[in-house]
């Protein structure tokens, strides 16, 4: 039974800081932002949380989807930074949409790939018939710490996808996916600390790179395909120089990741990042279009999928107003100073 994407949503703030202004608080002539390629980062409202993140890209889904908030069997929503500790996400998203509550939910925690991993539960639950769609969200608010070149990348945004196995519905079938996992801890935050912790170069190897070499291999060596078999790819985006490293590494050329590589102009959304990637594909993709997506998450592991796009694509409500490239043309920008109140980084009366 095929299953695949039957509907997908975005969203990212429109608030956005220059890394030239982060750079100018610190005194950092170099830019660190820059040498990351990232030139700007979005930034959540005063308002804005993990939990209206995903219900914008979540009733923009819904709204272009050919079936109901009723029809859902499950939703899971993926991310490091819910506003609950105790207090499931998802509710807020089922209460938002007027859905069923006959459903089972989860909040799901994997460092930058919870939300890929809401997409592989997905699938299972929907292929084995115990739900006719699913919706699975990828949305962070991430941290980063004064001063930390995680301050130029730490951004905000989300996707919701909708999976489902009905073929008239489907606008990119999912055929294959594949996982690799190790215990690397190149990035944490213990319960009750604000800010992570991050090994720095060791991120790089052998903890994204290996990972996502790893995973994208086995799904080549599966698919039995190269990098040349695929229209588009998009990889996670902690920065914009470690996911065109990637890519080139295992052959991809930029006119085949370009479209998915956000994280110059966003910065890094977290578990947002590589299903935003997705979206900004999808807006654009053309039926037998084929996409290589690979997710990431510290700790560490990696997602890869493989999905082609159909002919439902051509009747799906693409329009301007509908596109992840018409929000992010319009932006607000801040300086660090209201940025810093935007993320609650200054102290008033002793308390945040």
């Amino acid at each position: 039974m095929p299953v695949g994407i039957t509907s997908y949503g975005a969203y990212v703030p429109r608030y956005r800081i220059k890394s030239e202004e982060i750079a100018r608080v610190w005194g950092d002539d170099a830019n660190v932002g820059k040498g990351l390629n990232v030139h700007e980062k979005s930034v959540p409202g005063l308002d804005e949380d993990v939990a209206t993140i995903s219900v914008e890209a979540a009733r923009q889904a819904m709204r272009r989807a050919k079936t109901t908030p009723n029809d859902l069997g499950a939703i899971y929503v993926g991310s490091e930074s819910h506003p609950y500790a105790v207090k499931p996400t998802g509710t807020i998203v089922q209460a938002a949409l007027d859905a069923t509550p006959f459903m089972t939910m989860a909040d799901y925690e994997f460092a930058c790939k919870a939300g890929t991993a809401a997409v592989q539960t997905g699938m299972g639950l929907v292929k084995s018939g115990m739900c006719k769609t699913v919706l699975a969200i990828g949305a962070d608010t991430s941290q980063g710490a004064p001063r930390n070149a995680l301050e130029y990348s730490a951004s905000a945004g989300g996707a919701a996808i909708l999976i489902g196995a009905e073929k008239k519905h489907i606008l990119a079938e999912i055929q294959h996916t594949v996982s690799f996992t190790t215990d690397t801890p190149d990035f944490w935050r213990r319960e009750g600390q604000k800010y992570p912790s991050h090994g720095e170069r060791f991120t790089g190897e052998p903890a994204y790179f290996r990972h996502v070499r790893e995973a994208s291999e086995r799904l080549f060596a599966d698919t039995r395909t190269t990098a040349k078999d695929y229209t588009h790819a998009v990889f996670h985006q902690p920065n914009g120089k470690f996911p065109a490293t990637i890519a080139e590494k295992l052959g991809f050329t930029k006119e085949q990741y370009a479209t998915g590589l956000l994280a110059p102009r966003i910065g890094n959304t977290y578990s947002g990042a590589v299903l935003l990637g997705l979206a900004a594909i999808l807006d654009i993709a053309e039926p037998d279009d084929s996409i290589f997506m690979c997710g990431y998450g510290s700790g560490a592991g990696s997602d890869a999928f493989q999905l082609e796009v159909t002919r439902n694509i051509e009747d799906y409500d693409r329009s301007p107003r509908e596109q992840l490239a018409t929000q992010l043309a319009s932006t607000t920008m801040l300086d660090y100073a209201t940025y810093a109140k935007h993320r609650g980084k200054i102290i008033l009366g002793g308390s945040e």
